[in-house]
């Protein structure tokens, strides 16, 4: 049995008959070598499904779904407003954010923001691969970049904002809500005074200093992630 497991966008259901697009269907036949009759493992939002191989022709993989092995996902909603980074690091910080749990993605152009567009197919792409990867059902979305202050008045969040100026290193995320928990991670210049201020006035949030140290981006992404993790389990 392979271990091959890929985000099926369409719609999955027993004994559906369909097949891969050309970059799954190349990367199933001739970079993992499946044969017909071999099973692979496909997965949307909707679930995880286990499907056979049935032709494999020159360009596209025909398969059948057998079963459905995992149901809907039902966690809750953690999203991370950040700023845009270089490419290399941020590659790497989409990535080990999808790991890590993160449904949405915000980015954010903040006053000090340096890298002020994104290529979103580019990281669409990073965060299914991710979600393959880390054995995710539930594919976190990418929103289009945006001002911080479309942000909060837009998003009714519990909103986390980690600010180097705080002075309280616990957070409390016991209390029952029902809105999306949103971490937001500031550019490589942090936050302008005037955002500090405007990210405080709004309802509900918490600060919190997640490192006596000056972190990178991505690894205050990482760092706060994990912290948020902990307290909401």
């Amino acid at each position: 049995m392979s271990n091959i497991r890929l985000f099926f966008p369409k719609s999955l259901s027993i004994n559906l008959s369909d097949k891969l697009d050309k970059s799954q269907s190349h990367y199933v036949s001739k970079v993992m070598r499946i044969k017909e009759n071999e099973v692979i493992f496909l997965f949307n939002n909707t679930g995880e499904w286990e499907a056979k191989i049935l032709t494999i022709s020159k360009s596209l993989v025909e398969f059948k779904v057998i079963k459905q092995l995992r149901k809907k996902e039902t966690s809750k909603e953690l999203w991370l407003a950040f700023s845009p980074i270089k490419s290399n690091y941020f590659n790497f910080m989409i990535q080990k954010a999808t790991e890590l749990g993160i449904t949405k993605f915000l980015p954010i152009i903040f006053d000090r923001t340096i890298v002020r567009k994104i290529n979103k197919k580019r990281l669409e792409k990073v965060i299914i691969e991710a979600s393959e990867q880390s054995n995710r059902i539930l594919v976190p979305t990418m929103e289009d970049l945006q001002s911080l202050n479309n942000f909060l008045t837009k998003h009714d969040v519990d909103l986390i904002f980690t600010d180097l100026n705080s002075d309280k290193n616990k957070i409390d995320l016991k209390k029952p809500s029902k809105n999306p928990t949103c971490i937001m991670v500031g550019p490589e210049g942090d936050f302008s005074e005037s955002e500090r201020v405007e990210i405080l006035s709004y309802k509900g949030v918490q600060a919190i200093k997640i490192n006596e140290n000056i972190l990178r981006s991505e690894t205050a992404v990482i760092s706060a992630i994990s912290i948020i993790n902990y307290a909401i389990n």
